[in-house]
Order: structure tokens, then sequence, then C-alpha cells
């Protein structure tokens, strides 16, 4: 008797071995769902994203957001009529369907520390 291969999921050019995995693999890390929760109510310029995560690095937040815009959650916007250049990040249509996600991780970690720090 043959055994059946185990089904994987294709996304972005990567495979994954479960819907989890390819979840985590688009959203995980440390800053991927940080920049999607500071770009769920509104645009924002690579700097008020700097800011607003003071920690990260300017070359891993560059990275974050290429990665992110190369899977298509976020949109890079370059407003180049006049001096200085201007760019803006925001979710996309496929992006916005994580909002419910984040907003739950979010919730959670709120959660965590009203109940159980100490």
């Amino acid at each position: 008797m043959k055994e059946k291969e185990p089904k994987t999921l294709r996304f972005g050019g990567h495979e994954y071995p479960c819907c989890t995995s390819l979840t985590m693999g688009v959203i995980g890390g440390k800053w991927k769902t940080v920049i999607l929760y500071h770009l769920m109510d509104k645009k924002r310029r690579y700097n008020e994203l700097r800011k607003s995560m003071p920690t990260v690095t300017e070359r891993t937040l560059s990275l974050q957001l290429k990665a992110l815009e190369k899977d298509g959650l976020i949109k890079r916007k370059v407003y180049t009529s006049k001096p200085p250049l201007k760019v803006e990040y925001s979710l996309t249509g496929f992006g916005k369907t994580l909002i419910p996600l984040i907003q739950a991780i979010a919730d959670w970690g709120d959660a965590v520390v009203e109940n159980y720090s100490r």
C-alpha cells in the first residue's frame, strides 16, 4: 500500500506543512505583527513607524516592510511630485483580512498584562 504524501500549502514561493505554519511564516517574527498593528488604523510614513517602534533597527524595519510588501500585505506609495520624497505605507485589502487576528493578538496581550502580571 502506497503512503499518502502530506499535503503542503504554497504561498509566496514557499511551501508550508500546515495552515498555522503558513500564517506564522507570513506574519511571524518579532516585528511583522507590530508593523501590521500600527498600520491597522491609518497610513503611516516610515519615520512614524520608526518612532512607534523605538527599539527596532532601521535595517530590520526596512527588511520587514519589504517582506510584508512582497507578500502583498502592505503597499508602499511614493509621492515624487515635489521634494522631499514622501513614502507612505498602508494595508492592502489582503492585509486588512488580518485585522481581526492582529486585534485578537493585541487584546490577548492586554489581558495578560491585566490578569497575569506580577
